[in-house]
């Protein structure tokens, strides 16, 4: 369980300074962003900031101007020359008060630009580094911590500190012309000013410090939460929770999550609303007496009632000012810790990367993909997949795999295209090492089935044609690809043929079935124009006579390229040029189906078991 309180209570104000000066990079780091997203508009933003801070003191000081003139056509009589400085003065303020409107306006407009390039940028961002790096994050639960952390008000975080940036700007402008103000009555209070403010420093810096590090140890929980919520509400899940009442399960268990985080998160807030209470007590107590001195001072006719107006209105002014001046440091302090997550993420660094001297791939295969020596386990696994694996899938042939789940069948794929490098040894396309190639270049060679087909949410011609964004595939293509992978018929029975939004998440949408989603999936790898395609598992979700047919068109579909075919039916294989069987990571026997028949050893049984209608073997499923 995150522990939702840091306990040591006893730093002081100069440590966390401190603390905020480490966290100064990230500053700089966001502030170069949002110059990056909005340069015109952050221009204009810190000139109407500028102009914005200056127009506050220009109307404190004409206030004792204004009382002054008042007091003085009080005291010799209403006549034009004596009111006429009264009356510009009262205009000139009605001026300042217009322009102060016009401009927080402009501001407002700019403020909410800011906020949508700002947004779009980061998100960007973090869209590209999600793109860019290697499979192996996406399997670690670490990387969802990050990607959780970067993702949580990146944007919003970014703007916040732009807003207390500029906070800053103008409070300071308007604290400077204050000071200015004030110290010609004496000096003290502008100790006063920062003496009552320096508690509401500390308080900010200690409890944002607080908040972020419990917000950080509990991204796993929120994420928990995250995951439950889409079990109670997506579609993919709702027909097995409704059959096994899954729902209530569910339920208390997001609810005890939330109960816990909301606790842990209202005793902080708690905890820090009292501690500001004893700051803004403390902050009163000093005022208090500034006032008191101020009063007395007037009570004595050491100053008059224009002065009493300024000091009052500065001083009240500047103490406001002042603490929300601390204050958006503090909220700097916070947001560059949770911006420090964003950079974190996005310095994660890829190492499936081109090499320093690329060589072409070969444009078409004329020896094929030959392991060498491979040796792999997974990021964070000390179990070998491989240990000086061979293997070798030559040109324009078909080769199957078959196997025991956990074979190693599926890491084939994951190898041949790059999405890992092996620890040992090497995979080879026509002799060359593919680490040689360019990444793109070698993941052109390749088009790919994958176990578990994603479904997009787009029309069925959208669905095919992404298959190869190269080149703008005409209807004729991608109805011949359909065709290849036995899809359509199926689509051509959806309402709108191939217009047809395929899934039930947006209005218009048809739903398919998992082996309508496979041939879907098989036609996109079909139009894809590549010299190497693997399959992994194409048919595991067609039926029988579905199977048949498109088998018998295989051939042709392939010819004249690199086929591996990766399957546990039997019926799949037998078609294919060489079979190789697969046991824990190593090859135990390989031939043609005939050959392996006569062999007689676990390739024939399990076919025998298969075709007997025996289709769970121990050895191979």
């Amino acid at each position: 369980m995150a522990t939702p309180i840091n306990k040591n209570d006893q730093q002081s104000v100069i440590s966390k300074l401190k603390e905020g000066l480490r966290q100064f990079p990230h500053y700089l780091r966001t502030l170069g962003l949002i110059l990056d997203a909005a340069h015109g508009l952050t221009v204009a933003w810190a000139i109407l900031l500028v102009i914005l801070g200056v127009l506050p003191v220009a109307s404190i000081y004409l206030t004792k101007l204004v009382v002054d003139s008042f007091a003085n056509a009080v005291k010799l009589g209403f006549s034009w020359e004596n009111i006429r400085p009264l009356i510009i003065e009262i205009v000139l303020m009605a001026v300042i008060f217009i322009l102060t409107e016009l401009f927080q306006s402009l501001l407002e407009w700019i403020r909410a630009a800011q906020s949508e390039y700002i947004q779009d940028y980061i998100t960007g961002l973090i869209h590209n580094k999600s793109i860019e790096v290697d499979l192996r994050f996406y399997e670690t639960p670490e990387y969802y911590d990050h990607l959780q952390r970067a993702q949580s008000d990146a944007s919003s975080r970014s703007l916040a500190l732009l807003e207390n940036t500029g906070s800053i700007l103008q409070n300071s402008i308007t604290l400077v012309g204050i000071a200015a103000l004030l110290i010609q009555y004496s000096v003290w209070l502008l100790v006063f000013l920062i003496v009552a403010a320096l508690p509401t420093l500390y308080v900010a810096l200690m409890f944002n410090q607080r908040y972020h590090e419990w917000w950080k140890e509990t991204t796993a929980d929120r994420r928990w939460t995250q995951y439950y919520n889409s079990l109670l509400t997506s579609n993919y899940v709702a027909a097995e929770i409704r059959l096994y009442d899954l729902g209530p399960n569910f339920k208390e268990i997001y609810q005890n999550l939330r109960t816990r985080l909301r606790g842990e998160r209202l005793d902080l807030i708690k905890r820090q609303s009292l501690a500001r209470l004893v700051a803004g007590m403390f902050a009163l107590l000093i005022s208090g007496l500034a006032v008191i001195w101020i009063g007395l001072r007037t009570i004595q006719g050491l100053f008059n009632l224009g002065d009493l107006a300024l000091f009052y209105q500065s001083y009240n002014r500047g103490q406001y000012i002042f603490s929300a001046l601390l204050s958006s440091l503090g909220q700097i302090y916070a947001n560059s810790l949770f911006l420090g997550d964003l950079f974190e993420f996005l310095g994660l660094e890829k190492t499936i990367d081109d090499p320093t001297e690329p060589v072409p791939p070969p444009s078409v295969l004329t020896k094929g993909v030959e392991f060498r020596q491979v040796t792999f386990n997974y990021p964070g696994s000390d179990r070998k997949v491989f240990q000086d694996f061979d293997i070798n899938f030559p040109a324009g042939h078909i080769t199957a795999i078959v196997g025991e789940n956990g074979a190693g069948k599926s890491t084939l794929v994951k190898l041949i295209c790059r999405l890992y490098d092996p620890q040992g040894g090497k995979i080879e396309i026509d002799g060359e090492d593919i680490r040689k190639f360019p990444v793109n270049q070698l993941r052109r060679l390749i088009s790919v089935l994958f176990q578990l087909p994603f479904t997009y949410y787009a029309t069925a011609s959208q669905n095919i044609a992404i298959g190869d964004l190269s080149f703008q595939a005409d209807e004729a293509e991608i109805t011949m690809a359909a065709k290849n992978a036995g899809a359509h018929e199926v689509i051509s029975r959806l309402p709108n043929g191939y217009d047809t939004i395929l899934g039930k998440l947006f209005v218009g949408g048809s739903e398919l079935s998992v082996g309508e989603w496979q041939r879907v999936a098989l036609a996109r790898s079909f139009l894809r124009r590549a010299q190497i395609i693997v399959l992994d598992e194409p048919t595991s979700f067609m039926d029988s006579w579905a199977e048949a047919s498109w088998m018998e068109n295989f051939h042709s579909l392939v010819h004249g390229r690199t086929a591996i075919v990766i399957t546990h039916r039997f019926t799949t294989a037998k078609h294919a040029d060489i079979i190789h069987v697969m046991r824990e990571g190593k090859i135990i026997e390989s031939g043609s189906h005939e050959e392996l028949i006569a062999l007689d050893g676990l390739y024939a049984k399990s076919w025998e078991k298969q075709v007997n209608g025996i289709y769970a073997s121990p050895a191979l499923d």
